[in-house]
């Protein structure tokens, strides 16, 4: 039987009021410990280890309300907050750090923007700014109207007001990448800091952080290496990016027998899960809000938000969990 598997993305998980960017859009430490009370209370929380052997066995074999907690992007966060409270309560998780973040240092262009928005408290100020920036660059790039911009891209999201998603998709991917790239360097020179190493050195996992928490049974998975949409990738792109960042996953001792890759921002295309299943991908994290069965393709299961599930460790059981069944773990 497919039961469904319970699949947590984290991202930021830190004692925000206590860091240099409280509005940086995070989990606070306090209320991860707290979601995960409630995820001990209603489920059971499984292993990559395990997820892999269930897709790789003749039958789905999950405990019934099986959890697996993941967790996004490299952050030093991981290591200094999450990895101590996952070992002392006996835990496993998995890991996905893009492999740039960690061997080569370099920020990522979506950090980049993150801490943009968490540094400009009027995000219509910042609007502004970007559009002055287009205007300067009229004569050298093809650009549309900054209002047509705006019109297409400005779509409010689950989590984000129409302002903030139009200032992500547009740096993110609605203009030409050498573009994108000069905006959000200026931006963030601007608003965060000038010394883009330094960030990038203090925001991720180290090499020697990373080989510590394996030792301590964390699992480390793809996650690419750049952070890029792999979906809008050539092939021979795709390719090299997913090698690149199966490099790390040697270094740190991941078995690639059988191997799970995370899509940065969910994206994924049939050229890409090609390439995965020659390089022995058993598993591919999507960012599709629903519970993820063995009956699915299994390069595109979904996973929830850290925010889908209560923060309260005395909570009743959500949405979710209610259609997992009602059966607590401890009466």
């Amino acid at each position: 039987m497919n039961r469904p598997v319970t699949i947590v993305m984290y991202h930021y998980v830190r004692p925000l009021e206590r860091t240099r960017f409280p509005e940086i859009k995070g989990l606070d430490v306090s209320l991860f410990s707290e979601q995960l009370a409630y995820l001990q209370r209603f489920y059971q929380i499984v292993s990559a280890e395990e997820l892999l052997a269930a897709v790789r066995g003749p039958s789905w074999d999950l405990p019934r309300n099986a959890a697996l907690l993941t967790f996004d992007d490299g952050y030093a966060d991981h290591y200094q907050y999450v990895f101590p409270i996952l070992e002392e309560a006996g835990i496993p998780a998995c890991f996905f750090p893009p492999s740039s973040v960690v061997l080569e240092r370099s920020l990522l262009d979506v950090n980049r923007i993150h801490f943009i928005l968490a540094s400009v408290e009027k995000k219509e100020a910042l609007v502004e700014d970007i559009f002055e920036r287009l205007d300067r660059q009229r004569a050298d790039y093809d650009l549309r109207p900054n209002a047509a911009y705006y019109t297409e891209l400005a779509k409010a999201s689950r989590w984000d007001s129409a302002q903030i998603v139009f200032i992500k998709r547009i740096l993110q991917c609605g203009l030409p990448s050498e573009l994108r790239s000069r905006i959000s360097r200026g931006l963030f020179a601007k608003y965060v800091s000038a010394d883009e190493r330094a960030f990038a050195e203090e925001l991720y996992l180290s090499l020697d952080q990373l080989k510590c928490m394996t030792r301590h049974g964390m699992y480390v998975g793809c996650h690419s290496h750049a952070h890029e949409r792999m979906g809008q990738l050539s092939p021979d792109e795709q390719a090299a990016a997913i090698d690149r960042s199966l490099e790390l996953l040697r270094i740190v001792g991941t078995d690639l027998s059988a191997w799970i890759m995370c899509y940065p921002y969910g994206d994924s295309n049939e050229s890409l899960r090609a390439i995965l299943r020659e390089k022995n991908c058993a598993v591919g994290l999507t960012t599709v809000p629903d519970l993820a069965s063995g009956s699915d393709d299994l390069l595109q299961m979904a996973r929830l938000d850290t925010n889908d599930l209560p923060k309260d460790g005395r909570a009743p059981p959500g949405p979710w969990t209610t259609r997992l069944g009602e059966g607590r773990r401890d009466g």
